[in-house]
């Protein structure tokens, strides 16, 4: 498991994410720590059941954004490997629709990395959300709103 990284990853993908692939790219035999972020599907939101989601990317724009990340990420914790893959398409409750996998040299850091480069990627890559329910759908923003003071 903790070979040397092939190469890092960023994979946008509407095949089913390989969790294993995420952590043996992000991997290394100088890594204390990996810390792993597997994103599901749940079955309910909002009060309503979920019978599946829709993700839809800006491929091209989302692959330099993720990038961005994690070079802002590699200049704030010694990143050793890195691997991030992120479902489009139409994915079930249960499906993995993001993983992020980050190496380390200490569990602190790694903690941190991983939560950095997730929730980021949540607020800032071009992957849209739509969740589908048993009495309609719903668009949910791909950025928080922003709230103005008046």
């Amino acid at each position: 498991m903790f070979n040397q990284p092939l190469e890092n990853m960023i994979k946008i993908t509407e095949k089913p994410i390989d969790v294993q692939k995420v952590i043996e790219t992000a991997s290394s035999l100088n890594a204390g720590a990996v810390n792993v972020f597997v994103g599901t599907v749940r079955n309910n939101a909002h009060g309503k059941n979920v019978v599946w989601l829709e993700y839809e990317a800006y491929e091209t724009m989302a692959v330099g954004e993720i990038r961005k990340i994690i070079d802002d990420a590699s200049h704030r914790w010694p990143l050793l490997g890195w691997a991030v893959s992120h479902r489009i398409g139409t994915l079930k409750p249960g499906e993995v629709a993001v993983a992020v996998a980050v190496s380390t040299p200490h569990r602190r850091e790694s903690f941190d990395a991983c939560e950095y480069i997730m929730d980021t990627l949540k607020e800032k890559v071009p992957i849209w959300k739509k969740e589908v329910f048993e009495d309609g759908e719903e668009w949910i923003s791909a950025r928080p709103e922003v709230a103005v003071n008046s």
